[in-house]
């Protein structure tokens, strides 16, 4: 990658922490007190050992001597990567997995322990709530603050300063003292600040998740907006469709390491399978403690991909198929099994009832059966679907199991190819996203 074309570089970055030293317990806060000021060399000593590192080996984090604290943990080692100018690069990765860190240190709130970061452009930073206020400052002076620190003139900030309050939606409230700002406020003035002040790389953690479904579209619209104008975004999210539609390439970060990086979809797909329990199977071996009726037991449910492999992901432009094995017990019934399919909000999308013609209105012999619905591609739209699965005897009706979320499993755009999406790189509203047809024709003059 040309030097050139290069915003940001991270070579061997690694942040080391001290969890923290064993303090002795006192009866009261006085007895505290008292212990400090017979020992002030000795507490002095004490807290600034969490700051130092001269008895540990930084290139593997041991302590070097019998006597050194051993509770030091790897925030980050050994990191490296490159941002180009103008992409827009999705950090992903588990609670704990070093993130929030590595932003922290691109953003020059706290310094690496080793290793070095270039950056080339104006830094805007969106980590914590509040980040970057003043509280005894109003929402205005805030705003004329943040731009001063950026490097722009009065002039500068005045130009967008009405455009920055308009999409923070806090009019009334501006010249009001931050500190008596919800959340909500803070975070809604933040983003606006910090995308509005022509940052030449933007840097947001995980804290849209404050805001309102409404405001979090606009953002992740305006994330996107600033990446189709040049300027570079790395943007920390659990929001995986959102990671797949803004980025080309995404980071996936474990244990403070770069687990993988390449393209958004890919990556996605790794983190989303990556877990040691799936949510994409369950299964019941143990009839007893199966759902079941006096008629069917449910023995397994399955999400398979295209290729017929168990996935925790789909693919939005390819098929995706949902599988119900049953044990029959009771011969001679005419059985209904059906799947329901809902989304993170519980709406349903949409029920598939088995109308398999072979065995539609038929009495079920004994044995095992396993029904399989297959959902095309370009139906389904981004999200976390959930799958409950039903069963049910008919003339007379009687329910026979009821499985409520038994499976789920992840459906990702990855921006390429054919999809409803087309050439719409914005948010996309809608439960479901069929690719329909369409015909245009001019209309006959006259």
């Amino acid at each position: 990658m040309k030097s050139q074309n290069i915003a940001v570089r991270v070579e061997e970055l690694s942040k080391l922490y001290r969890i923290g030293v064993k303090e002795e317990m006192h009866e009261n806060f006085a007895g505290a007190i008292v212990d400090f000021i017979r020992s002030p060399f000795k507490n002095y000593r004490k807290y600034r050992s969490l700051y130092r590192f001269d008895d540990v080996n930084i290139d593997t984090g041991i302590p070097e001597s019998d006597d050194a604290v051993s509770d030091i943990i790897w925030a980050l080692r050994n990191v490296s990567f490159e941002v180009r100018r103008g992409e827009v690069l999705g950090i992903i990765g588990r609670n704990g997995a070093g993130k929030s860190t590595l932003l922290k240190v691109l953003s020059r709130i706290t310094d690496p322990t080793r290793g070095r970061v270039e950056i080339r452009g104006r830094v805007s930073s969106l980590l914590e709530v509040g980040t970057g206020f003043h509280q005894e400052l109003t929402g205005r002076e805030n705003v004329y603050l943040n731009g001063t620190i950026l490097g722009m003139t009065k002039k500068e900030i005045d130009r967008k300063f009405d455009e920055i309050v308009a999409f923070s939606g806090i009019e009334r409230f501006i010249d009001t003292p931050v500190k008596r700002y919800s959340s909500g406020m803070k975070i809604r003035l933040a983003f606006s600040v910090a995308s509005h002040l022509e940052p030449e790389i933007l840097i947001v953690d995980e804290v849209l998740a404050v805001g309102d479904a409404e405001f979090q579209k606009k953002c992740l619209n305006t994330m996107q907006d600033v990446g189709q104008q040049g300027r570079t975004v790395l943007f920390v999210s659990h929001n995986m469709p959102a990671i797949t539609r803004m980025c080309e390439r995404a980071i996936l970060m474990e244990e403070g390491q770069v687990f993988e990086i390449g393209p958004a979809y890919r990556v996605v797909n790794s983190y989303l399978n990556s877990g040691q329990v799936s949510h994409s199977v369950r299964e019941w071996p143990d009839p007893g403690k199966a759902p079941r009726g006096d008629v069917v037991c449910l023995r397994a449910i399955r999400v398979r991909g295209a290729d017929g492999q168990i996935t925790d992901v789909a693919d939005i432009r390819r098929p995706v198929q949902v599988e119900m094995e049953y044990e029959v017990r009771r011969a001679g019934r005419i059985l209904f099994p059906r799947l329901i399919f809902t989304n993170e909000e519980s709406f349903v999308l949409f029920t598939a009832n088995d109308l398999d013609p072979a065995w539609r209105g038929q009495p079920r012999p004994k044995g095992v059966y396993r029904s399989v619905v297959t959902i095309p591609g370009n139906f389904l739209a981004e999200g976390r679907i959930f799958v409950t699965a039903h069963l049910a005897c008919l003339k007379p009706l009687a329910k026979q199991f009821w499985a409520r979320d038994a499976v789920a499993f992840q459906v990702v755009d990855s921006m390429e190819g054919d999809s409803a999406r087309g050439e719409w790189a914005h948010q996309m509203d809608g439960v479901v996203r069929p690719l329909l047809q369409w015909t245009t024709h001019p209309r006959p003059a006259g």
